[in-house]
């Protein structure tokens, strides 16, 4: 059983890919290889569904174990690209639908993780593009120092092009942010919060000197 928000089918039970420093916004792009058998079956099932998985976080990134314990606020993805490969691995492309909360875990399926998520604080990220006012200049400056530090090449004439949306959402994702700062971009309650915080993140990132002998963090 599923319900209609914004045209778009939401389930009313989601598989869920745990990843620790792994982002989903809505409208982002994720790309995924897929190897393990319990994530292959989870992706077969989503295939012959309605596609949907659910990215989350672990809430300790050192905890071991094959199920830890996740945030309780994830975001959904649709598969809408995937081949398989001739050693029998998914590469798989997520686009962001929409964030959930987890209102309970159900038992395992196939090794895979299945939960009942809670749709409702996040009715408009079903909604189309939001508009966004926002200090961009003062995000691109912070962002050039931040690379310059991470030493990560950016196409500038792209980035300083690109709409606001889809400027935060690719640089929330895409950067090697702690993971709970990840997270916290994640719950950010509107895109216009988000690109604030994304902006203070990565301004802070820059007044810290990064341990002598570091580079970037993957």
């Amino acid at each position: 059983m599923s319900e209609r928000r914004g045209g778009a089918a939401l389930p009313a039970t989601l598989p869920i890919f745990p990843l620790t420093g792994v982002l989903l916004l809505p409208r982002g792009r994720l790309p995924l290889n897929i190897f393990e058998p319990r994530y292959l079956a989870m992706t077969r099932d989503a295939l012959a569904g309605e596609r949907l998985i659910g990215m989350v976080q672990p809430t300790d990134p050192g905890a071991s174990g094959s199920n830890p314990p996740v945030y309780p606020t994830g975001c959904a993805g649709r598969i809408t690209s995937f081949s398989e490969t001739e050693d029998g691995r998914f590469l798989i492309t997520l686009t962001g639908a929409s964030r959930f909360r987890i209102r309970e875990e159900l038992p395992l399926l196939e090794g895979y993780r299945r939960v009942v998520p809670d749709w409702n604080e996040f009715i408009r990220d079903v909604e189309g593009e939001e508009a966004l006012e926002f200090d961009r200049e003062r995000l691109l400056r912070g962002l050039r120092g931040y690379f310059q530090q991470h030493q990560i090449s950016a196409d500038w004439d792209s980035i300083t092009s690109v709409a606001g949306e889809r400027l935060v959402t690719s640089i929330a994702m895409i950067c090697p942010f702690d993971p709970s700062e990840k997270q916290a971009l994640l719950e950010a309650p509107d895109l216009g919060e988000r690109a604030r915080l994304l902006t203070a993140i990565v301004e802070m990132a820059v007044m810290q000197r990064p341990s002598e002998g570091t580079g970037a963090r993957h």
